[in-house]
């Protein structure tokens, strides 16, 4: 850990962040990985009240767009999962043949999800006639149901959503809340009469997303997945990745426009208004716990956590200062964290008996986005001293202080934006290009180590199969935002505004 620079109270540097990701997930007590189940970390408060309020921006969202929550099922029958492989082999069999899917005859699915899941065999000491697993996702359990709530045109559109625990057998390695086994996973499943109303709820999504990333001050790259890539299930997929300090892009959210294709396979139709039946049209929108370690690694620095203020736990933590000298420092912060409660802002007071130093050293490393100071000579002079966690104190007058607050913690979001962004861009670079040789394609100089590389790209399956065994990277696909001026493509040299990026993975 040398090579990366000295460790700072205990806490390794974050240009080791394969060292210190881990190291302060734990240290600012989020989660505690010690569970004797490998991938199921405890929540502590909080790590799990960090997640709620990320939870409680997705709910406002959910709501303000006609989502209602629903809570499935945590158990499905075994049958129910050879429906969904029976359908997802058979997409993705069409897919690889290029043809309909309906004009396959498959004899034998593949196993799809059998070897992804948690199954329960026994209730008790009885063998259970029907096996049954634990829920990777819901697509199952739910469109089961909406086949029986689903009967008219009335009963369009259906929105649900559910915030529920998932659950995969993981066998890579695990890492809190980028790769774990027991996942906090946010679903929405929409059903609708026809393709354009799905892919209306496609774009909502996807404004619903960027509106979520900037609470969270996280920038993106969003694409459209390449067809390889893209879920079985699926007409298409779009993704969300955060581009994580080491480089690797870490993919955040998900929505899936799946045409009528599962509602072929679950009977779910309704009867239009001329009384003819009609396949429904749906689309799924899911997001886990990854958006906590995005936030993470993207905002945290060496001495701990910096958490955006729409999602941390404390907005301002209050600690009074020489509180011996004066009696009445203790009383007047208890009544400055009423006030600035009665604001609305989520606050804390620290009165431990403990050292200044040790107080900032605590919420340093938790990410509190403000410290508020407050001591004898403040009350006489009726201010506080802000110190805010991008950098920087401030004094603070206490006449219209929720006012000031509120205005800090508006300029710590930004800041958090900017280094975010900036940090992004830094890592983002245009691809060095490709030569044909006699002994095949090669770079024309090699591969950066934590770099994502942006390229027009605009060739069929065998080329982006050149491209990724010539870099090792992977294609992340369209992205949303094409070239305003074409460009020539990295390997058939075509003019072209499509937009792509390759990247190393989680």
């Amino acid at each position: 850990m040398t090579k990366h620079g000295k460790a700072k109270r205990g806490i390794p540097p974050k240009s080791d962040f394969n060292a210190w990701y881990p190291a302060i997930v734990e240290i600012s007590d989020l989660v505690d990985k010690r569970y004797p189940i490998k991938g199921m970390d405890v929540w502590k408060p909080y790590g799990w009240s960090t997640m709620r309020l990320i939870d409680g921006l997705t709910r406002k969202e959910m709501e303000n767009s006609g989502h209602q929550e629903y809570s499935f099922p945590l158990l499905v029958p075994e049958d129910l999962l050879e429906k969904e492989n029976h359908l997802v082999s058979r997409l993705k069999a069409a897919r690889e043949q290029g043809v309909d899917p309906s004009e396959l005859r498959m004899e034998e699915e593949d196993s799809g999800f059998k070897k992804e899941v948690y199954w329960v065999t026994k209730g008790g000491e009885n063998e259970l006639d029907v096996p049954m697993f634990l829920r990777p996702t819901s697509e199952t359990p739910m469109y089961t149901m909406f086949s029986l709530w689903v009967r008219s045109h009335a009963d369009l559109p259906l929105k649900t959503f559910q915030i529920v625990n998932t659950f995969r057998y993981e066998t890579k390695q695990t890492r809190s809340f980028i790769r774990v086994r027991e996942i906090h996973f946010f679903e929405a499943h929409t059903v609708h009469k026809d393709e354009e109303g799905a892919t209306k709820q496609i774009e909502e999504d996807a404004e619903i997303v960027q509106r979520l990333m900037k609470s969270l001050c996280l920038p993106v790259l969003v694409s459209k997945r390449p067809v390889w890539d893209t879920f079985p299930g699926a007409w298409y997929t779009t993704a969300v990745d955060a581009v994580m300090p080491n480089g690797r892009t870490l993919q955040i959210a998900t929505y899936h426009h799946y045409r009528d294709q599962w509602a072929q396979a679950f009977d779910l139709n309704y009867e239009d208004i001329n009384g003819k039946i009609q396949n429904c049209h749906q689309t799924t929108f899911g997001m886990s716990e990854r958006l906590l370690g995005a936030v993470v690694g993207m905002h945290g620095d060496d001495a701990g956590l910096i958490l955006p203020p729409a999602v941390s736990p404390y907005q301002v933590v209050l600690m009074p200062v020489a509180t011996h000298i004066n009696e009445e420092v203790l009383p007047k912060i208890r009544e400055i964290a009423d006030e600035l409660r009665s604001a609305g802002l989520r606050v804390h007071l620290d009165d431990r008996d403990k050292r200044p130093g040790g107080k900032h050293y605590d919420w340093e490393i938790k990410g509190v986005p403000i410290r508020l100071e407050f001591g004898p000579r403040d009350l006489a002079e009726n201010k506080c001293v802000l110190s805010l966690r991008t950098g920087g104190k401030v004094d603070a007058n206490l006449d219209n202080l929720s006012e000031t607050i509120s205005l800090h913690l508006e300029d710590i979001s930004d800041k958090l934006l900017e280094l975010s962004s900036i940090q992004m861009s830094n890592l983002v670079k245009k691809f060095p290009g490709l030569k044909s040789t006699e002994d095949g394609w090669k770079m024309i100089s090699p591969i950066e180590d934590g770099i994502v590389y942006e390229l027009a790209f605009d060739g069929n399956d065998a080329d982006a199969e050149v491209l990724e065994k010539t870099t090792g990277l992977a294609l992340l696909g369209d992205s949303v935002e094409p070239y305003l001026e074409p460009q020539n493509c990295v390997i058939t040299g075509k003019l072209t505004t499509r937009k792509q990026h390759l990247a190393r993975m989680y």
